[in-house]
């Protein structure tokens, strides 16, 4: 039998698809092309701004605009590092598949190269998440990865429900797998803009990270609320709600 995340479609998770289709039409007719290259450019830095910020990179949004650039800024080697590895991993999006495991395995590397060993590879011990040094989530054990990686990756292949649901559940079981040593808040962010890009090409480009950073509490307590659930819907409300609130401003 088929693998199948478990989740529930809610009154509120079709209000938000609807909210969203409305959106996406009401954009589409308005401007009849894609976001302009400027508006583009600044929804991609405010998206790499935000992720980043969420793993608590300290450089500001001018100052990943500056790096960007390739001007010289004052910071952490590390975290310009970061903002240099996201921005080529976003710009390579548009080559990958998302149910495409290569492809995943690739677009860590580009994220984490130079900052962590395994770049490109499964973890290959236990990892956990924390919370002010109090356990949150104990992952998997890393012999299941590849497995449940490989399952999600072919549920998203086949599954006929909609790429908005389709892109939330990805991000919430991805990171309940948390299939790497680090960088796996950053992937399953990158993941589910793949998943929406090939939806609409222009949510390549929708800053959602900028609306997730604002409610950072909140994003970790609806991840942990899901795992006590054992399902993602919570999840998908509130990342659909996240959309919407990112659309609002761009639309």
């Amino acid at each position: 039998m088929a693998y199948r995340p478990p989740f529930l479609i809610t009154d509120s998770v079709l209000k938000s698809i609807a909210d969203i289709e409305e959106m996406v039409i009401t954009w589409s007719f308005e401007t009849r092309e894609e976001l302009n290259p400027q508006l583009r450019r600044n929804n991609r830095i405010r998206t790499i701004h935000a992720s980043l910020a969420i793993e608590n990179n300290s450089l500001s949004e001018k100052q990943v605009s500056a790096v960007i650039e390739g001007k010289t800024v004052l910071g952490q080697p590390r975290e310009i590092q970061e903002v240099r590895n996201a921005f080529l991993a976003y710009e390579e999006m548009s080559n990958w598949q998302p149910e495409n495991l290569q492809d995943l395995l690739k677009a860590h590397e580009i994220l984490m190269r130079g900052l962590v060993d395994e770049a490109g590879k499964f973890r290959s011990g236990l990892v956990g998440i924390y919370k002010d040094q109090t356990l949150i989530h104990m992952a998997p054990p890393a012999e299941r990865v590849p497995h449940l990686i490989q399952d999600l990756l072919d549920w998203l292949s086949k599954t006929e429900t909609h790429p908005l649901i389709n892109s939330c559940v990805f991000h919430y079981e991805f990171e309940f797998i948390h299939p790497f040593s680090d960088g796996n808040g950053r992937m399953g962010r990158l993941w589910q803009s793949l998943i929406l890009s090939k939806y609409v090409p222009f949510l390549a480009y929708l800053p959602v990270e900028t609306v997730v950073h604002k409610q950072q509490e909140k994003y970790y307590q609806v991840l942990g609320a899901c795992d006590k659930a054992g399902d993602s819907t919570l999840f998908i409300e509130f990342m659909l709600d996240a959309i919407k609130q990112a659309m609002a401003e761009v639309v």
